[in-house]
C-alpha cells in the first residue's frame, strides 16, 4: 500500500503532466470503517479548520489543517469526507448538529497509472 490521504472533496488528484490515464476504485464506506482507517494513520490534505473539527468530532482523531497540493501515485488511497450540502459561512456546529449532517465517506484507491505515450516509447 502507498500513502493514505484525508481529503474534504471527491477529487482524485492525479498529476497529468506525469501520467496519461489511471484506474481508480471509488467506494462509499461507513463511518466506522473510515474512522478505523484514519486511526491507522493518514496524511491530511484538509484545508479548512471547520472541516478538520467535524472529522475530529466524528472519528476522534486529530486532523491537521494542511492546505497543500497533493498528487496520488499508484497504490495510494484516499479517505474523502464529502458534505452533501454547503454550510453557511462561519457556522459553528454543535456535536448534535454534526451527527445529523448529510455526508459520505468515500474511499479511493489508485489501481493503475499509465505514463504519457512519449515516455513509454
Amino acid at each position: 500500500m502507498g500513502k493514505r490521504y484525508l481529503l474534504n472533496t471527491l477529487i482524485v488528484p492525479i498529476n497529468f503532466d506525469k501520467y496519461k490515464e489511471g484506474v481508480i476504485k471509488l467506494e462509499v464506506i461507513d463511518r466506522a470503517t473510515a474512522c478505523k482507517e484514519l486511526k491507522e494513520g493518514f496524511e491530511s490534505a484538509i484545508g479548512h479548520s471547520a472541516t478538520a473539527d467535524i472529522i475530529k468530532q466524528l472519528c476522534g482523531v486529530e486532523v491537521p489543517v494542511e492546505r497543500k497540493s497533493i498528487f496520488f501515485e499508484e497504490g495510494d488511497e484516499g479517505i474523502h469526507f464529502f458534505l452533501k450540502e454547503r454550510l453557511p459561512e462561519g457556522k459553528i456546529l454543535t456535536i448534535e448538529e454534526i451527527e445529523k449532517l448529510p455526508f459520505w465517506f468515500v474511499k479511493s484507491k489508485v489501481l493503475e497509472l499509465k505514463k504519457k505515450l512519449e515516455e513509454i516509447i
